[in-house]
């Protein structure tokens, strides 16, 4: 199998050949069709999270064929495509587990993270925590991106609060997330509201293209106070902005694992009862709903794809801003 393997932090990630491994009970191998790029898998490689294990192999929005069966694996089928998601592994005893809050367990493991991931020809994967992929799109470059950007956009999306109580939504931040949720959003009956980069005209014309009922940049107030607004970018001066432009009684959910330092700002910003929360990781909860949902709601999935051995250029694109949608590496 062919790999590009993340050896230290801040390193280009390097093309490795290594044997195929082989599945252990409980696990599936999965011949990779395609795994989206993440910010979490830019993170890890700049080193702004820290790496548990090393060398690693990122990714975690992996689309695949099931190759071969470990022992004792139920409910899957050699030649079914299935899909794998950040949370690879929950121990399921810890309060957090046990009160349905495995996003939060004390002893999870994460796939691209602290076992090998999707920027390779073959993955391993905890059937468990595989999920069964029967969605209309048969693209599976286009499928990977709903494996975390739409997860954990579904989650935060969910966070922000029911339709009548944050009709008006915010999205800072227009990348692999923010485009899928404008659909999702708008499907529910909300207004969008789209913040990017400043002078990002393109990704504020592919927000309105998406149904957003206005874009523009994370440096403007919209035209209408908002009920919620949901952060993707990891910036940590966003948080003032957006409890600027949320009303009262509105809240703020930062939707990401890593984003820089918070700054100071007056209190007045978070009175009337604004709040800011954040959203860990998911559930198979969460994957299931958010996957019936787009079986029953199609989404546009707009994707830059990328050979396996382009894995370097495709973290630059998204490091540099260059990517409209989600970058996806076709092994």
């Amino acid at each position: 199998m062919r790999a590009m393997v993340l050896g230290a932090a801040w390193l280009p990630l390097e093309l490795e050949c290594r044997a195929t491994p082989q599945p252990g009970p409980g696990e599936l191998r999965l011949r990779v069709l395609a795994c989206a790029v993440c910010r979490t898998d830019l993170h890890i490689v700049d080193g702004e999270l820290p790496l548990p294990v090393l060398p690693i192999v990122p990714g975690h929005e992996i689309v695949g064929v099931v190759d071969a069966l470990g022992a004792g694996v139920e409910g899957f089928a050699i030649g079914e495509r299935v899909g794998v998601p950040w949370l690879g592994h929950s121990c399921g005893c810890c309060a957090f587990c046990l009160d349905a809050h495995e996003n939060l367990c004390d002893a999870p493991r994460f796939t691209g993270y602290h076992r090998d991931g999707g920027f390779a020809s073959h993955v391993i994967a905890e059937a468990a925590f595989c999920l069964t992929l029967k969605l209309p799109e048969t693209d599976a470059a286009r499928i990977a991106p709903l494996l975390c950007a739409g997860l954990i956009g579904w989650r935060s999306l969910k966070a922000a609060g029911e339709v009548a109580h944050a009709r008006r939504l915010g999205l800072y931040g227009f990348g692999a997330a923010a485009h899928l949720m404008t659909q999702v959003a708008v499907a529910q009956g909300r207004e969008v509201y789209a913040f990017s980069r400043p002078g990002d005209h393109a990704t504020q014309a592919l927000a309105r293209s998406l149904g957003a009922a206005w874009a523009g940049g994370s440096d403007q107030r919209p035209p209408e106070p908002l009920d919620a607004a949901i952060l993707f970018a990891p910036a940590g001066e966003l948080v003032p902005a957006a409890l600027r432009a949320v009303r009262k009684g509105g809240r703020v959910v930062r939707g990401g694992i890593h984003m820089s330092d918070i700054p100071s700002f007056a209190y007045r910003l978070l009175w009337e009862e604004r709040s800011v929360v954040s959203v860990a990781n998911l559930t198979r909860a969460d994957a299931r709903e958010f996957l019936d949902f787009a079986q029953s709601h199609p989404l546009r999935v707009h994707v830059k794809t990328y050979a396996l051995t382009q894995a370097n250029e495709a973290l630059a694109d998204l490091r540099a801003g260059r990517i409209e949608g989600a970058a996806v590496l076709v092994p």
